[in-house]
């Protein structure tokens, strides 16, 4: 008996210890990161169009899956809603070869992407994979995955201009440093040559640039030629071309912001550069409709409105005395519709918006700003009140001039007859000059306030 006893107390010393070793492998002591070790697969039932539905899988919504055929091929895949055990998914790389009952495995962890000065001058796509043939990314720290939000009243306000280097912009359109605006063109007017030129002559301390649904043979031609090697050297380029799935193109937008967030978070003024915000709005419409989200304006399901002021305001300044990210958004307009849903939205909630004319750039004025529909909200804060009259009076003139150009053209109109439509005729060549600008002609902001003032007072304006 006595025997007995003394064994069934070493059993249950065994079990004990076994149970306080496996309890702390098991389970953390903070058990709000707790991570399963096991994790339950599901099996793919259904292919529509690019959805895909799985039973089986336990994922919460935006989580990266794995779907793995009975060849052993992968393609990942993100969780983009769900119905009832249904899991929907769409592809974020090519899907082609996926089998009816293929295993998807839920990812419990992302992969981190290095990031540090060492990012300067990468180009990587949409999940942070290097595109440049440059070799594996490294950095002195990792990108945090999750988005940051800063409250509003802990924002530094706009009161300091940024120069850009293009003169039209500087003197006309003065840009807040944390200022986010939109570049509103039709296809073919210049948009991404003006973006290049920015790019190289900004001010800022650093640039991030997002090519987000530009033809392939265009992001070449960007990095090549708009940037170049000066541009690139203090950039970093994000491309998700035409022919990425639409959730490349959504996590190439979102990476953008989260690179900027982080120089930002190292004190650096960061200019963020997306082309384009419609080709965003575009990708998540294509989500939202593949899993069945009604349409509302114009074929746009109404979570792409919402979409696109979340994005919006990840830009902007930080904590007073910290970095900041001015942003510039291309809105292409189709047609040249002003009206357009995306166009219209952006209008609303950004903080100015620079349209580029067809008719200027059919006239030879490039950069073809058009300074009369064009409009900075935030000028009135960072400029003096001398160059703010200057630029009221500068767009006096030309919308003189462009009211009574067809009396004009036509010699219906007698010189004389109204001094300020005389003044106007006689300075519109020189208003327009001001406007044009070289593509490797940088000109800085004070020197385009000083050129505005002698275009200006030459004739007493």
């Amino acid at each position: 008996m006595t025997t007995l006893i003394k064994t069934l107390k070493i059993l249950l010393m065994i079990k004990s210890n076994l149970l306080e070793n496996l309890g702390e492998f098991i389970v953390p002591r903070d058990k709000s990161v707790f991570q399963p070790e096991f994790v339950a697969e599901g099996r793919l039932t259904r292919l529509v169009g690019m959805t895909l539905e799985a039973e089986g899988v336990r994922a919460s919504l935006g989580q990266a899956c794995q779907i793995i055929n009975g060849n052993g091929k992968i393609t990942d895949a993100e969780v983009v809603g769900f119905s009832g055990d249904k899991v929907f998914l769409m592809p974020i790389t090519l899907f082609d070869g996926v089998e009816p009952g293929a295993r998807v495995r839920p990812l419990t962890t992302a992969a981190a992407m290095p990031i540090g000065p060492e990012l300067l001058g990468r180009v990587v796509n949409g999940l942070g994979e290097p595109l440049d043939s440059l070799g594996p990314l490294r950095g002195e720290d990792f990108l945090d995955s999750s988005p940051k939000t800063i409250n509003p009243l802990s924002r530094d306000p706009i009161k300091e201009p940024m120069d850009v280097g293009i003169r039209a912009i500087n003197a006309l359109l003065s840009v807040g440093r944390g200022q986010r605006l939109g570049l509103f063109a039709g296809s073919g007017v210049g948009k991404s040559v003006l973006l290049g030129m920015m790019t190289r002559f900004t001010s800022a301390d650093i640039v991030v640039v997002g090519l987000i649904g530009e033809r392939g043979r265009e992001v070449k031609e960007f990095i090549d030629h708009s940037l170049g090697a000066e541009g690139l050297a203090r950039s970093v380029v994000v491309a998700a071309p035409a022919d990425d799935a639409p959730l490349m193109r959504l996590r190439a937008s979102e990476l953008c912001c989260k690179v900027a967030e982080y120089y930002r978070d190292q004190g650096k003024n960061v200019l963020l550069l997306m082309d384009s915000l419609t080709r965003y709005a575009q990708a998540q419409r294509e989500v939202s409709l593949a899993v069945g989200e009604p349409p509302a304006t114009k074929g746009y399901p109404p979570s792409v409105f919402a979409k696109l002021p979340a994005l919006v305001e990840r830009a902007g300044n930080g904590p007073p005395g910290g970095g900041s990210i001015t942003a510039f958004y291309t809105v292409l307009t189709e047609g040249d519709d002003l009206q357009d849903p995306i166009a219209d939205s952006a209008r609303a909630i950004l903080d100015g918006h620079i349209v580029l004319s067809r008719r200027l750039a059919e006239e030879g004025v490039y950069p073809a700003i058009d300074v009369e529909a064009s409009i900075s909200r935030a000028m009135p804060n960072i400029v003096s009140p001398e160059n703010l009259q200057k630029m009221q009076q500068f767009k006096r003139l030309l919308a003189t001039y462009q009211q009574n150009k067809d009396l004009i053209s036509i010699g219906a109109y007698r010189k004389g007859t109204d001094a300020f439509i005389d003044l106007s005729i006689e300075r519109f060549p020189h208003l327009q000059a001001f406007v044009k600008q070289g593509m490797d002609e940088p000109i800085s902001y004070q020197d385009s306030n000083q050129q505005l003032l002698q275009v200006l007072n030459s004739n007493g304006a």
